[in-house]
């Protein structure tokens, strides 16, 4: 439960609420839509805000290979809206939810790539409501992390590349078949819990340790990949924890 929850119609919105917020001192929360975070069992003393409205999940071409989307258009949108336009480059995010702007915050991605390799830039506006656009190198990518969290995401422009739809709709079927045979997939979950070591794999190493199945009230140990900590019946946020 939170304090507010609150979803602005459009970018002039938006502003007006940080404005409300900075005024009234009251915390500002922004979530994409919720698929990467454990939710506390407490309520939120905070304005919980998510951009879902129309405004921040348009998709456009905007030049060669270009496509600019808003923050809250989910990987899957993003996904088939490439395929639909011949672009491809993006299918290893296949089977990873959440929004745009959640996946820049965390440069969401596999072994394959990541989603901070396709960016050309990306406009934010910070919590005074200054509006910026923030070129690659400046949004500071790195394994899963930005320099972006200090600021709101509001869309970001992508580089792809053209190819025929077929390729891509092969590629992104085959990534979601491998997710489905390795990851728990049956039961809900925040995804992978711990960043890979460096040249190692957490799964494996909580694998090793024989926790496998291991659970805590509703909350269990992946069986099927061991970086996941999945909700079967009534978790908590503690059991999680």
């Amino acid at each position: 439960r939170a304090r507010f929850f609150i979803e602005p119609e459009d970018e002039e919105d938006l502003k007006k609420l940080l404005c409300v917020c900075t005024l009234r001192r009251i915390r500002f929360l922004l979530i994409g839509s919720g698929s990467n975070l454990l939710a506390s069992d407490r309520m939120i003393d905070a304005a919980v805000v998510r951009l879902s409205a129309p405004y921040f999940r348009k998709i456009d071409k905007c030049g060669k290979g270009l496509l600019e989307a808003g923050a809250g258009v989910t990987l899957p949108e993003l996904l088939s809206y490439a395929r639909r336009q011949g672009m491809k480059g993006c299918e290893f995010l296949s089977g990873i939810p959440g929004t745009l702007a959640g996946a820049l915050i965390m440069n969401a991605g596999i072994a394959e790539g990541n989603i901070g390799d396709l960016v050309r830039q990306v406009k934010v506006i910070d919590k005074n409501g200054r509006v910026r656009v923030l070129k690659r190198k400046e949004a500071k990518f790195s394994y899963r992390d930005s320099g972006l969290k200090k600021y709101i995401i509001l869309g970001a422009i992508l580089k792809l590349n053209s190819a025929g739809s077929g390729k891509s709709a092969d590629k992104v079927k085959e990534r979601l078949e491998y997710r489905r045979r390795t990851q728990d997939w049956a039961y809900p979950s925040a995804g992978c819990i711990f960043k890979n070591p460096s040249g190692l794999s957490a799964g494996k190493l909580i694998d090793l340790c024989g926790l496998k199945g291991m659970h805590i009230g509703g909350a269990y140990v992946g069986v099927k990949h061991a970086n996941f900590i999945v909700n079967k019946g009534h978790a908590r946020a503690s059991d999680v924890l």
